[in-house]
């Protein structure tokens, strides 16, 4: 589970990420705080325009982020963008200390801080693929994930009981020292134990490189259909968590911020689960987003506070399993030095979604509740999940089919994820049942079983469940 960690770059990286995190989930948290409970009256739309904001950037700026990333050292670029945002945590807690802080001065920070963090994000997770070995790519990004939302379990929790007890100034200030443990892990990187990336030519043409690359590969268009979905939809936690707490059940900032951190165990155990698997396969990604709408449907009619937060643990281990398969998936079939511009696409409409998504579930919240506007995140779920069965069916060869006479039969066809097949795996219950053995062709791509019953009398259920296993 953490065999990245055997490495001393990846050790010294992840520390230092660690403790930013930690302070980049305390600025949220104070962030939201404030505009909801300070600067206007429970007002989640203002909430969603602070987050479309901050995260719009990454989709206007998402060709040149990625370029860059795939274009220059990484390292050095790190550097630069974290001190940026901590210079930025820096300026907004003084304002907040001093008494002066204005709504829109919150919104031109947001902006600002979206700005440096759309060329940060390409740069920071394709940086991985320099610590690391390939075999460990996947392990990689899952321990990343784990990191912040680890941070996400502490950070809240902090936050709410700093912000009641100090004010939301001190929080930003406190999150604008954490940034330095990034730069100082930069420094701190052995550069001789680093692994170069294949960089992009400074050749015509290499923004339009990164389309065509991704429009060649329909396995990660679905991802990215899917990203859009739950990240533009239904990754709107700070709206429906802050609004379910002081509207929904009248309580404060503290419990405000117990909710994010008791979500963040389910995504912790989430995104441990995915650093356990050898590789990122489509399938999973299937199933935690059908999981994550399902959920969220559950803890949209909980009853109580306590319910509630009880509901966001699995809401967070789903959503966390979603996730972190969909961007590993991404970020270990791409080829080295497309990784920045494909990831910076992947980035910017996971973030890039949220100036639709945000105000629009802010305005579902102040109109009808804070509960429809969980129910809106259910549904983004279940529409991702739709989409990638649909291009199961359309490009893996899924097939389902249900008869009877005499005796019931199913029959499950599906050709993985287009790997080359080394091994076939099958389920089959019958009560007298004959099933005739799988079948690959030369290819191995394209897998069948075909199954037969001999007793006609007795209902027989068989299925037959066939996936390429051979690793990328």
């Amino acid at each position: 589970m953490f065999r990245s960690l055997s490495g001393v770059n990846y050790r010294i990286w992840f520390a230092g990420a660690l403790v930013s995190n930690i302070g980049t989930w305390m600025q949220r948290t104070a962030q939201d705080w404030i505009v909801l409970t300070q600067l206007t009256d429970h007002n989640a739309t203002a909430v969603g325009i602070v987050m479309a904001l901050q995260f719009g950037p990454q989709l206007l700026l998402m060709p040149w982020s990625g370029l860059i990333a795939d274009r220059f050292d990484r390292r050095k670029l790190l550097i630069l963008t974290q001190t940026l945002m901590g210079v930025l945590g820096l300026g907004l807690g003084l304002i907040t200390v001093l008494g002066v802080v204005e709504l829109w001065q919150v919104y031109l920070f947001a902006f600002a801080l979206g700005v440096v963090s759309a060329i940060d994000a390409p740069a920071r997770q394709t940086f991985v693929g320099e610590l690391v070995t390939n075999e460990n790519m996947s392990n990689a990004v899952a321990l990343n994930s784990a990191s912040f939302n680890g941070a996400r379990l502490i950070g809240p929790a902090v936050a709410g009981v700093l912000t009641a007890a100090v004010g939301a100034g001190w929080v930003f200030m406190i999150n604008a020292g954490t940034f330095a443990f990034t730069v100082l892990a930069m420094f701190l990187l052995r550069k001789s134990l680093l692994r170069p990336q294949p960089r992009a030519s400074r050749e015509r043409g290499q923004l339009m490189a990164g389309f065509r690359y991704v429009k060649s590969r329909p396995d990660i268009i679905v991802v990215l259909i899917v990203v859009f979905l739950v990240g533009t939809f239904g990754f709107n936690f700070a709206i429906f968590t802050s609004t379910m707490a002081t509207v929904t059940f009248g309580l404060g900032a503290s419990e405000f911020g117990f909710l994010s951190s008791i979500m963040a165990i389910g995504s912790v155990a989430g995104a441990l689960m995915a650093a356990r698997r050898a590789e990122a396969r489509l399938r999973l990604v299937l199933v935690g987003a059908a999981a994550f709408g399902v959920f969220c449907a559950v803890a949209a009619f909980m009853p109580n506070y306590n319910l509630f937060a009880l509901s966001l643990v699995f809401v967070g281990f789903s959503s966390l399993t979603l996730m972190t398969t969909a961007n590993a998936y991404v970020q270990t079939t791409t080829e080295p030095a497309m990784r920045g511009r494909v990831m910076a696409l992947y980035m910017a409409i996971f973030a890039g979604g949220t100036p639709l998504g945000a105000p629009l579930v802010g305005w579902v919240a102040d109109e009808f509740g804070p509960r429809w506007a969980v129910g809106v995140a259910s549904a983004s779920g279940i529409l991702a999940a739709i989409a990638i069965l649909i291009w199961m069916v359309k490009y893996r060869d899924l097939r389902v089919r249900l008869r009877l006479r005499g005796a019931q039969r199913s029959r499950v066809r599906y050709a993985g994820d287009g790997l080359p097949a080394t091994a076939a795996v099958r389920v089959v219950r019958a009560d007298a049942a004959r099933a005739d053995s799988g079948r690959a062709d030369s290819g191995g791509t394209t897998l069948t079983d075909d199954l037969e019953t001999e007793d006609r009398e007795t209902a027989t259920t068989e299925i037959a469940i066939v996936e390429a296993t051979a690793p990328r």
